[in-house]
């Protein structure tokens, strides 16, 4: 697996960004700040084939922002739902119906738009992982593939509108 290193240098502009908040983090002991930033790549490592070291590629904090006391929330909330929509779990059940994770549910808190937001990322993962098993199944007939393809085709469609998910 490749290794993702951080290069202990920063930009000009993230540094001017940081500045403000140097001491304050300094003065309290595990503070910590949220922030919006962006890094790019600077360096790539790719060991000779038989080695035992990883590839690793060393990245820098190009952008870098910091929220003030009353955007944090707003930072925060974008935050959560990131972390929901790369997160969001669930399965069929036995009526063909989706059902999120209660972890998943956990992350939505209630809201509307985070429930939606999972269920539909929940269930583009199962029939993503059932047309690769489709694929992968040797020997399959054309009314067979066409089979799968309708199953997939008719799953996406109850996702999309909310009903079932049958297969």
């Amino acid at each position: 697996m490749t290794q993702l290193k951080f290069d202990a240098k920063v930009s000009a502009s993230a540094q001017e960004a940081l500045e403000p908040h140097i001491r304050p983090v300094y003065a309290t002991p595990a503070s910590r700040r949220l922030f919006i930033g962006e890094f790019a790549a600077i360096e790539r490592t790719e060991p000779a084939p038989g080695t035992e070291k990883e590839a690793s590629v060393r990245v820098r904090i190009v952008s870098l922002e910091l929220p003030n006391e009353g955007q944090e929330g707003y930072v925060r909330e974008a935050l959560r739902f990131l972390h929901l929509q790369r997160t969001a779990r669930g399965t069929l059940d036995d009526d063909g119906q989706l059902a999120l994770d209660e972890s998943t549910l956990r992350l939505t808190g209630g809201q509307l738009a985070y429930l939606e937001t999972a269920r539909l990322r929940a269930g583009l993962n199962h029939w993503s992982a059932y047309a690769r098993r489709a694929l992968h199944t040797p020997n399959l007939t054309v009314t067979e593939t066409l089979h799968e393809l309708k199953t997939v085709a008719d799953g996406l469609a109850a996702v999309l509108d909310g009903t079932a998910g049958g297969d």
